[in-house]
């Protein structure tokens, strides 16, 4: 099973589009989900996506196979060109620094940006990132962000948003 989080309901569409997946609730979150995976729409900012994830992870037994991801968009410097799908291989969050893969340097943040010397930012990856790195059954996870704007989260859309997770999907190699 591939379990996937997101913090907004428009970047969750993109996968419900493609996948024609269904809509349920699981304890407080919005799910989508079909045979092969289950989307979870977990709101802005680092608790929600932390207890998202954990609520996904209690719910459902883990097996070797599964895959955790966390995906959505992010703002970044203007070496990231808008809508490329960046693999995210360090977070930085309250000053500590996580690396767990190869991959691009995302900020986890309290609130948007506005400029910076920043790689990549959001307001969820570590979230995601510190529930299953605790979960030792857990053996597959990833972060993926969408670059959706250089510092100027202002200029953002539902519609904007959705159309460029979904343009990035088959890049995703899911299955």
């Amino acid at each position: 099973m591939i379990y996937i989080v997101t913090a907004l309901k428009s970047e969750a569409q993109a996968f419900v589009d493609k996948y024609k997946l269904k809509k349920t609730t699981l304890k407080n979150y919005t799910l989508f989900f079909n045979e092969h995976m289950k989307v979870v729409v977990s709101n802005i900012g680092v608790e929600n996506a932390r207890f998202a994830t954990q609520t996904l992870i209690n719910y459902y037994d883990i097996t070797d196979e599964d895959i955790y991801i966390n995906i959505g968009v992010c703002g970044a410097s203007k070496k990231h060109s808008i809508g490329k799908l960046l693999k995210i291989g360090t977070i930085i969050h309250q000053e500590l620094t996580y690396s767990f893969n190869e991959g691009v340097t995302l900020t986890c943040v309290e609130q948007e940006i506005h400029g910076g010397d920043f790689e990549a930012v959001d307001m969820e990856s570590y979230g995601f990132y510190d529930a299953v790195v605790h979960n030792p059954a857990i053996k597959n996870f990833a972060i993926y962000k969408v670059v959706s704007d250089h510092y100027e989260p202002h200029t953002l859309n539902k519609d904007m948003v959705k159309s460029l997770l979904f343009k990035q999907l088959d890049n995703l190699e899911l299955f």
